[in-house]
């Protein structure tokens, strides 16, 4: 026999509405303490990527003489596939038209994003590279953002990043800087690629099918133009190391964090790249740090502490 259902609802008690409003508080702050923890760890997975892609640039510049820019990125590129799918062992059934476009054009991305920017160090210096190369993910930054703040952060981290490479401006080789800035536009792009290719495959799935496309992609060039060198004890190790270094660990950590970070907030955090870059160099390389390097990586850490912060404010 069911139970009778009141025709009209007993009103709660003052003491029962203090309790649900106190247990409404609990779950909201909660719940805002646990995006907070998620919007840290996406920050530091980024932080990581940042640190591992510079350490493994510092490596890969020994291995130029050896095996040339288009060399080492090949062996960047075909090592990284190898791991990534080795790891990863990704589905390749289930998917339509629209995933695989994805991920052919995040390995166009990839292949050329890599290609121009070694060839672009290879005729200019560093610092100017890495400043033309930084003006793609800053015109993402501001473009996707439409915040006056935005624009505030995006301009000091330029700021910054101008003051780090200014050392490098004289003279400047034309198809060099020409790559670098090619470079910049398909690193906005493998940003927002990087982001879609997350929503539609799960874990690393995506990564590991867009970085073999890539490792097809540069394949022949690298043979061409490293021939037998690629083949040689010392090279392929060093290869390895700034594979995993450089492609694996970071482009997993930031294909991770851009699931829960938007891309404007991203984009203005890899303005810690120059910095990390810094300091992989004097600590591999042996290249000293004057008082402008410092100022610059000061000012490209506040504006990206900045963007965050107020990111998490938003």
């Amino acid at each position: 026999m069911p139970r009778p259902v009141p025709s009209s609802p007993v009103p709660p008690s003052p003491e029962v509405r203090s309790a649900e409003a106190a247990a409404a508080a609990r779950g909201g702050a909660g719940a805002g303490a646990a995006r907070a923890r998620s919007r840290l760890v996406s920050v530091g997975l980024v932080i990581g990527g940042i640190v591992s892609l510079q350490f493994g640039s510092s490596v890969a510049v020994l291995l130029f003489p050896r095996a040339g820019a288009l060399g080492v990125v090949t062996l960047r590129l075909v090592v990284a596939a190898l791991v990534l799918l080795v790891a990863c062992r990704p589905k390749v059934r289930g998917y339509g038209r629209g995933d695989w476009a994805t991920i052919v054009a995040f390995g166009v991305a990839l292949a050329g994003m890599n290609s121009l920017f070694y060839q672009a160090i290879d005729r200019i210096p560093l610092g100017a590279a890495v400043t033309l190369e930084f003006l793609g993910p800053l015109i993402l930054s501001v473009a996707t953002s439409r915040r006056l703040l935005s624009m505030l952060w995006a301009t000091l981290a330029l700021g910054g990043v101008v003051l780090l490479g200014r050392a490098g401006f004289d003279g400047l080789n034309l198809v060099g800087a020409g790559c670098a800035l090619a470079a910049g536009g398909l690193w906005a792009a493998y940003i927002l690629l990087s982001a879609r290719t997350g929503q539609r495959f799960p874990q690393a799935d995506g990564l590991a099918l867009a970085m073999t496309v890539a490792a097809l992609l540069s394949l022949p060039l690298g043979v061409a133009s490293a021939g037998g060198a690629l083949l040689n004890p010392v090279t392929l190790g060093l290869g390895a190391a700034v594979a995993l270094m450089s492609s694996v660990l970071p482009y997993t950590l930031e294909l991770l964090a851009l699931r829960k970070l938007p891309a404007s907030g991203f984009a203005v955090m890899m303005s810690l790249e120059p910095a990390a870059a810094a300091t992989a160099g004097f600590l591999v390389l042996g290249q000293a740090l004057g008082w402008v390097e410092l100022v610059a990586i000061g000012l490209v850490v506040v504006a990206s502490a900045g963007a965050v912060l107020s990111g998490a404010r938003r």
